[in-house]
């Protein structure tokens, strides 16, 4: 079931984002690249089954490009803008506007192709080379204009200041244009490699071709930091002509993942009215119903939400997301007793995502019954090590250790769960609360040890 939490801090590493330029909101269609300069903002969206969808498009194109695949990880953005980038550390970041934009798996597998070949060309790594170089005539720029201020040429010493930065901002676009066309084409070298078309990639960028010529704003080549629609066409278009696999469609089975997450996400991300139009209540196929689960459990109408996926489960009784999703809604009615064991059959046919173990342990902590505390701490536990930089899931094991009366273990969670949100002078005073009643020397005092002193290590 979706949820959205703020851009967490990793354990162990930093999320740092390349630098690049905003678009313009006319040409926020064609932002497929580096991180864009926003991102420090976003949200992310965490759903088990589209994370498991994207991971799953994207281990064959970082095998393809000599990248290990556990070691490319992959984030659910919840933002309707279209748009997908690349950012330090072998991220990913795909923005839920940019599943909903494109028509099938293939245009997205496109898309997550090109991110790669960021990521493979180190791009990321670079962009802060480029924009060194890019700032060298803005700072003489800065240098000459003062002085010509100074001298009692103010308006002469504006000029060379504004001159200054046109033409750094014109050498850092030149610089990420070459990067962007880079990638396209090393988009095209990984789609040939795993055997998948080209086309839709190239259909992608036909689609923010024809947008982009019908923009309104009068576009200069030279001054956008991606390659211009037309040309960025006539870029890859032989090599996709003369791809093998040109004609290869996506499997029906990929298909019909695509188009259910598809419904999820619009179901819980677009305006209510917005959601119906693109699955009306005329529509009974399998990815409008469930959308519609979704649209009517927001609304609420939880009633018909419940009949609704109760439907889905009919069609397919082993897919644990449904009973995923009629576990929450129990939830969202009150009633946590009847999600138990719904939750709990999502957790059998799915016994290794974190997630569902997470839903699961909010169910029995949510029936305020002490004698589940136990149940929902061991399922938590669970959940933490497969994924143990989760800070909902650090909150839950808090209360869980509450309820248990382990207030020194409570204290701990929720240091770590101050501490993977970045919160770290909050971690730290957690931290020391619990290191008073932990014994010395086991492995939990030690994390509590561990979590002090890196808040109190100056950062560089």
């Amino acid at each position: 079931m979706p949820r959205l939490d703020p851009l967490p801090r990793r354990s162990g590493r930093r999320l740092a984002f390349a630098a690049g330029f905003a678009f313009s909101a006319a040409l926020v269609a064609t932002g497929l690249g580096t991180a864009p300069a926003y991102a420090q903002g976003i949200s992310l969206l965490r759903d088990t089954e589209t994370e498991d969808m994207l991971k799953s498009f994207e281990a064959p194109l970082s095998r393809a490009a000599g990248l290990d695949p556990q070691a490319v990880h992959m984030y659910l953005v919840g933002d309707p803008d279209v748009n997908a980038f690349a950012a330090e550390g072998q991220n990913i970041f795909v923005m839920s506007g940019i599943i909903l934009y494109c028509k099938n798996p293939n245009e997205l597998i496109g898309v997550m192709a090109h991110e790669t070949g960021h990521i493979a060309a180190g791009h990321i790594s670079r962009t802060g080379v480029g924009m060194e170089h890019a700032m060298i005539p803005m700072l003489l720029s800065m240098v000459l204009g003062a002085a010509a201020m100074a001298l009692g040429a103010g308006d002469a010493g504006m000029v060379i200041m504004s001159a200054g930065s046109a033409i750094a901002q014109a050498q850092m676009a030149a610089f990420t244009r070459v990067q962007e066309s880079t990638a396209d084409q090393i988009a095209l070298k990984l789609l040939n490699a795993t055997h998948q078309s080209p086309m839709g990639l190239y259909s992608t960028f036909e689609r923010f071709a024809i947008e982009q010529a019908q923009s309104a704003y009068k576009i200069d080549k030279y001054a956008v930091d991606h390659p211009v629609g037309q040309d960025r066409l006539a870029d890859i278009e032989v090599g996709v002509n003369s791809s093998p696999w040109r004609d290869v469609k996506d499997p029906p089975q990929v298909t019909h993942t695509y188009e259910m997450v598809q419904a999820k996400l619009a179901g819980f991300t677009l305006p209510v009215q917005q959601a119906l139009d693109r699955y009306p209540e005329s529509n009974n196929s399998e990815p409008a119903r469930y959308a519609r689960a979704m649209i009517y459990m927001r609304k609420p109408d939880l009633a018909k939400a419940l009949s609704t996926t109760n439907s889905l489960i009919q069609d397919e009784p082993n897919n644990p997301f449904f009973y995923e999703v009629l576990g929450q809604i129990y939830v969202t009615m009150a009633k946590p007793l009847q999600a138990i064991p719904v939750y709990q059959k999502a957790v059998d046919l799915r016994p290794n995502a974190p997630q569902l173990r997470l839903g699961l342990a909010v169910a029995q902590l949510a029936t305020e019954d002490a004698r589940l505390a136990n149940a929902a701490l061991q399922n938590l536990k669970a959940a933490s090590l497969m994924e143990n930089d989760d800070v909902f899931t650090w909150y839950e094991t808090a209360q869980a250790y509450s309820m248990l009366k382990n207030e020194p273990m409570a204290n701990l969670s929720t240091a770590e769960a101050y501490y993977n949100s970045g919160a770290m002078r909050q971690a730290a005073i957690f931290a020391i609360r619990a290191r008073r009643g932990l014994d010395q020397g086991t492995p939990d005092w030690e994390r509590a040890n561990d979590i002090v002193g890196v808040v109190a290590t100056p950062q560089r």
